[in-house]
């Protein structure tokens, strides 16, 4: 593996989605440092709710081309991540998590039991208004960003799948019926076969605002900033 000579700015702004694929395995070394790198992804209250299946079998990655529709990423791509969502995991045992960050000093014995009891609290109020898989699948996502940036960096291509059966997901993996987890993206991930252009993107005035959606942008006025319409 090569040492990383690409900022990331540069790989947010160079990243492209790629469907073709070289039929080159990543190396393996690559694909754990790749990985190590999406479990580093930030999670609410540390829960750590999000898994990757790493998907590099033919029979595995058939199975997810069909999940798919037939899309030509699970097909030709070396490797098919995908990335799992636990909403239930807050209820686990999460002892070896306060461990680690008291063995760091990043906690100490206080911040321990105050987070538990405030994130048990965060969590249940999830639980009771039904957002608990839309936190953790956002966890996923984080996850799945930070592989896509790494990837860039290593000389990969990758591209964010997010058409697919959800059920024939969960049983190439391994998860059939297991209504306590969640598919949140599927991520391929190999060397491209194909260049891709920049398709370029609205001017940030388009997107971006400041104090409120739709007002002046950050950097001056924005073009939302005039309403569209009569308002009640």
């Amino acid at each position: 593996m090569t040492s990383p000579t690409m900022s990331v700015a540069e790989a947010i702004r160079t990243r492209r989605t790629v469907r073709h694929y070289l039929p080159d395995p990543v190396p393996q070394a690559m694909l754990d440092a790749l990985l190590d790198l999406a479990v580093e992804a930030p999670t609410s209250w540390n829960l750590q709710d999000r898994s990757v299946v790493a998907v590099l079998g033919d029979e595995g990655r058939a199975g997810l081309a069909r999940a798919t529709g037939g899309q030509p990423q699970p097909q030709e791509a070396p490797v098919v991540l995908v990335f799992v969502a636990e909403p239930e995991a807050w209820r686990d045992d999460h002892r070896d998590v306060h461990e680690q960050a008291r063995s760091s000093g990043a906690w100490n014995d206080e911040f321990i039991e105050m987070f538990s009891v405030a994130s048990q609290a965060f969590q249940e109020d999830l639980d009771q208004r039904g957002l608990l898989r839309e936190y953790a699948v956002k966890d996923a996502v984080i996850a799945a960003s930070f592989v896509m940036l790494a990837a860039t960096e290593m000389g990969l291509a990758t591209s964010p799948m997010n058409g697919w059966d959800e059920e024939e997901v969960k049983e190439v993996i391994g998860i059939g019926g297991r209504d306590d987890l969640a598919i949140a993206l599927l991520v391929s991930v190999g060397y491209p076969a194909e260049g891709r252009r920049h398709p370029g993107r609205r001017a940030r005035q388009h997107n971006v605002f400041r104090e409120s959606y739709g007002g002046g942008e950050a950097g001056g006025p924005g073009r939302r900033g005039v309403p569209r319409g009569p308002r009640p």
